[in-house]
């Protein structure tokens, strides 16, 4: 007897990741992957979840270093840019998007970010340093973690 397959309706526009997290810390190469997740955000309909990263840094703090204050203000400043770049392109186009910081070293708190946040996709900018072409970079974990699609902005 032959099985019968269940019919399936194409439905339009709803494929594709809904939340795309990116992660920026302010280096070109972030900067960078957040204009390209902005765009496949808006392409796609779908919330971006800009991810900054606060460094936790025992040693600078035991040495009396305002670490946390340094990490506060960057964490600012990059809310400050992406809302100048969203409001220059408003009359354009849209992106819901929405802004994060989690605390720790940068693959771990981007982990946790795309669990916490339910990612669909993770998007990041290459390294800009020259010792992870060795030791492996964050974009490098995030892939071999193969959790989620993650493109790597260059």
């Amino acid at each position: 007897m032959a099985e019968q397959q269940p019919s399936h309706q194409f439905e339009r526009g709803t494929d594709g990741p809904k939340v795309i997290v990116v992660g920026v810390d302010g280096s070109d190469s972030s900067l960078r992957a957040a204009a390209y997740a902005g765009g496949l955000a808006r392409r796609q309909h779908a919330l971006l979840a800009v991810v900054y990263i606060q460094p936790v840094m025992a040693a600078g703090a035991a040495f009396g270093a305002p670490v946390a204050e340094t990490t506060d203000r960057i964490a600012e400043d990059l809310i400050a840019q992406i809302r100048e770049a969203a409001g220059r392109v408003k009359d354009i186009f849209a992106v819901r998007w929405e802004f994060h910081t989690f605390r720790g070293d940068p693959y771990n708190g981007l982990v946790k970010a795309a669990d916490e946040l339910t990612a669909d996709a993770v998007v990041v900018g290459a390294s800009e340093q020259a010792g992870h072409r060795i030791v492996g970079s964050v974009a490098i974990r995030l892939v071999k973690a193969g959790r989620w699609p993650v493109t790597v902005v260059p």
